[in-house]
């Protein structure tokens, strides 16, 4: 049997913040519908994604800016950071992890540290694929971490 991960709904509080974050950081819009003053559905997918994300009125009861964590990952960082970064988007700088175990939350940003590691200013020292990180929130303090991947592991 084959599960493919199709959608993950986003808790926010501002729709049309929302929406406008998410074009600018450039999201596809795909659905805005309203069907009455309690449901609205605005569904965007990142480029090149599978999975996208859905939002607005009467869709979840978890707090706005709950989710942590939430991976994008793109083939080189440091393009990534340039293309965000143009567009207005405020991102961290790239880091990543001493011993390269990840991950955890703290303070609102997503962190990558386990037990006893570092998170690193910088690229990964030899540009190892899932090795280095930037991370930028939504409006609502939503987290997302972008991952350079550029050399997939057996069977992914």
């Amino acid at each position: 049997m084959n599960l493919k991960l199709e959608m993950i709904v986003l808790p926010v509080s501002d729709i049309d913040r929302a929406k406008a974050f998410y074009e600018k950081v450039g999201f596809r819009l795909d659905v805005d519908h309203t069907a009455n003053e309690d449901f609205r559905i605005v569904h965007f997918t990142p480029p090149g994604s599978e999975c996208s994300i859905i939002f607005g009125e009467g869709m979840t009861p978890i707090a706005p800016g709950s989710f942590q964590g939430l991976y994008l990952i793109v083939s080189d960082i440091e393009e990534a950071r340039a293309e965000l970064t143009g567009r207005g988007i405020e991102v961290s700088e790239i880091f990543h992890d001493a011993g390269g175990v990840f991950h955890g939350h703290e303070g609102g940003d997503v962190t990558h540290r386990g037990p006893g590691q570092e998170r690193l200013a910088g690229l990964h020292p030899e540009r190892a694929s899932y090795g280095s990180f930037l991370t930028f929130s939504d409006p609502d303090g939503n987290g997302w971490v972008l991952q350079e991947v550029s050399q997939r592991l057996p069977g992914r």
